[in-house]
C-alpha cells in the first residue's frame, strides 16, 4: 500500500502532508504559487481543468505526469517527455565525513534561483525550500551544489531540485549531497524516491549505481494556462 502512494504521489501530496502548501478543489489541484508549478488531478483519466483554471494566471506553465489526452479549451500542451520514478533499495549510504555542507534557507533562495536557472533541474519555484530540507555547497559566495526535498506523501519523502554549477561537475558534489539527504531521511524512518527524464541516461545509470531502482514510467507534461 505504501508503494502505491508513488503511483499517484503528486495527488497524495497536494491532498495529503502538504495541502496546506497547495490550492484548489477536491477534484484538481496545484503547489500553492511560488512554490513549484506541478498540478494534478483525482482522476487523471477525465481531468478536472475547469475546477483548476480559477487558480491559475493566463501564462502559467505547470508540470503535470500521468495525463496524456487532448488539451482543453483554454490549455496548451507546451512539451511531453517520458519521466520514470525510482525508490531507494539500498542500505543508509555511510558517514561522509569532512564534507562541508550548508543547510539551506530562505536567505539562500537568490542562489538557489540563479543554480536553478543555469541547470534546469526541473520545476522549483521561490518557495521551493518550504517543502523539505535542502542541503549545498559554496565556493566563496557562490552555490556550486544543491540538493534537496519536494514531494511527501506517507513515508514517501522525494529527493528533489539535485543540480550542480557546470564549473564544479565531475567532483562528486551532488552525489554527496544526496547521500546526506537519503542518511536523514532513512534515519527518519522515510522512503526516499526521485524522477528522472528517461533520456537522461547519465543520470539514470547514476541512481541505479547509487541504490535506486526503477517503479513506474509514465508521461510527463508542460502545460500553459492560455491567454
Amino acid at each position: 500500500m505504501t508503494l502505491a502512494l508513488l503511483d499517484r504521489i503528486a495527488w497524495h501530496s497536494l491532498t495529503g502532508a502538504q495541502a496546506h502548501l497547495s490550492v484548489g478543489t477536491a477534484t484538481a489541484r496545484r503547489y500553492a504559487p511560488g512554490f513549484s508549478p506541478i498540478i494534478d488531478f483525482a482522476d487523471p483519466e477525465h481531468p478536472d481543468f475547469a475546477a483548476l483554471a480559477p487558480y491559475c494566471e493566463a501564462g502559467e506553465h505547470f508540470y503535470c505526469s500521468g495525463w496524456a489526452g487532448v488539451a482543453p479549451p483554454g490549455w496548451q500542451v507546451k512539451a511531453e517527455a517520458r519521466l520514470v520514478k525510482m525508490v531507494w533499495q539500498a542500505p543508509p549510504p555511510a558517514v561522509d565525513a569532512g564534507f562541508a555542507v550548508v543547510r539551506l534557507g530562505t536567505e539562500h533562495v537568490p542562489q538557489m534561483l540563479d543554480l536553478v536557472a543555469l541547470t534546469q533541474p526541473g520545476p522549483f519555484g521561490p518557495r521551493t525550500i518550504e517543502l523539505g530540507e535542502y542541503f549545498g555547497c559554496f565556493e566563496g559566495p557562490r552555490l556550486v551544489a544543491m540538493a534537496g526535498e519536494r514531494m511527501h506523501a506517507g513515508p514517501l519523502r522525494e529527493v528533489s531540485g539535485v543540480c550542480t554549477h557546470p564549473d564544479a561537475q565531475g567532483r562528486g558534489l551532488a552525489r554527496r549531497l544526496m547521500h546526506l539527504l537519503l542518511r536523514r531521511e532513512l534515519a527518519r524512518g522515510e522512503i526516499p524516491f526521485l524522477h528522472v527524464m528517461r533520456d537522461n541516461c547519465l543520470a539514470h545509470d547514476l541512481y541505479q549505481r547509487m541504490g535506486f531502482r526503477d517503479r513506474q514510467e509514465g508521461v510527463v507534461r508542460v502545460l500553459m494556462r492560455a491567454p
